[in-house]
């Protein structure tokens, strides 16, 4: 079967651990804050949470899911029972899980999610998994690559020889850490055969190995990699995109109270504005979606309790106000 939307990337469990007191320090712009603890003492927490089958392209293939999509995903799991639990809970969000290897003497990816305030800082383990493509793989209108781990080159090599196999299939791609870390020139040919690459704005100058640099440049600099469309998001100040002719702006959906907890954020807007694409919608009305998922995940646990159905999230599309609107850069 063909699908519409078929997410590759590391899939893990999330351990939310709500902390009780903790001692912030950020810089005087806010850019960089730290978070410590007493060293060598029994430090007091709220509660624990466990979220399965997480983690950049799971959430993207769970959003995509509930939008309307038909969704699959190709990722790693271990023979355990964290990867049962990751297998069982993307079955219940009927995405497809047929090219989920399950590997014998390899655990399930498990990260620790340190929770203070509305902010967490993730401690985080890729287990090397054998990444391949899998045989008999159908070509969907869609991919949607993400974070996995190192020693993965081989991978992203035989994932370009298949797009350029399958030209049919549109790339989304929104590099991981290791990715990143293996710089643009490794991954020269991916940038090449992606449809629109996502990133956040410090990320996209680590991407480009530049400093502090404004928004115009970085859509240019990441546009010159070589992909159709950029999407660059900047917390608070929204989301921008450039197509190599007009650069737009997004801003944020207002939220209807603070948020609760920010994990998944960039991940709700990057996919569903890949999931708006695939659905046929225009860029400027793709942009407009983003938001509002980003707004409604921070709303609860997780990456992906909040991801809105299609008519949820048009329901507040239609209640926006004035001022939530695509506008030029």
């Amino acid at each position: 079967m063909n699908l519409d939307f078929i997410a590759i990337g590391d899939t893990t469990v999330d351990e939310f651990i709500k902390l009780h007191e903790a001692h912030v320090n950020c810089s005087l712009n806010h850019e960089e804050c730290t978070i410590s603890m007493k060293w060598g003492d029994k430090i007091p927490y709220e509660f624990s949470v466990l979220v399965p089958a997480v983690g950049n392209a799971a959430n993207a293939a769970v959003a995509a899911a509930r939008l309307g999509l038909s969704s699959g995903f190709i990722s790693n799991v271990g023979n355990d029972a964290y990867g049962d639990k990751v297998l069982e809970t993307l079955a219940q969000e009927h995405v497809d899980t047929t090219h989920i290897a399950v590997n014998a003497g390899v655990p399930t990816n498990h990260h620790y999610v340190l929770w203070y305030e509305s902010e967490r800082t993730i401690l985080i383990r890729h287990e090397a998994y054998p990444y391949i493509v899998p045989i008999g793989f159908e070509a969907p209108k869609w991919i949607y690559l993400s974070s996995i781990g190192d020693h993965s080159e081989a991978f992203h090599d035989a994932l370009v020889a298949w797009l350029v196999e399958h030209p049919e299939t549109k790339l989304a791609f929104q590099p991981g850490t290791f990715q990143m870390s293996m710089g643009k020139t490794a991954l020269a040919e991916m940038y090449r055969h992606t449809e629109l690459v996502a990133c956040n704005k410090e990320e996209a100058e680590r991407i480009l190995e530049l400093g502090e640099t404004p928004i115009a440049e970085l859509l240019t600099g990441m546009k010159d990699l070589g992909p159709k469309l950029v999407l660059i998001t900047d917390g608070p100040s929204g989301a921008y995109s450039y197509d190599g002719t007009t650069m737009l702006k997004v801003p944020m959906y207002p939220d209807p109270r603070d948020p609760f907890e920010r994990t998944g954020a960039g991940d709700a807007m990057t996919s569903t504005v890949v999931a708006a694409l695939a659905l046929g919608l225009p860029l400027y009305e793709a942009l407009l979606w983003g938001p509002i998922n980003a707004m409604a995940v921070v709303q609860e646990i997780g990456a992906q309790k909040g991801l809105l159905s299609r008519d949820a999230l048009k329901k507040y599309l239609d209640e926006a106000p004035a001022e939530y609107r695509v506008t030029p850069l």
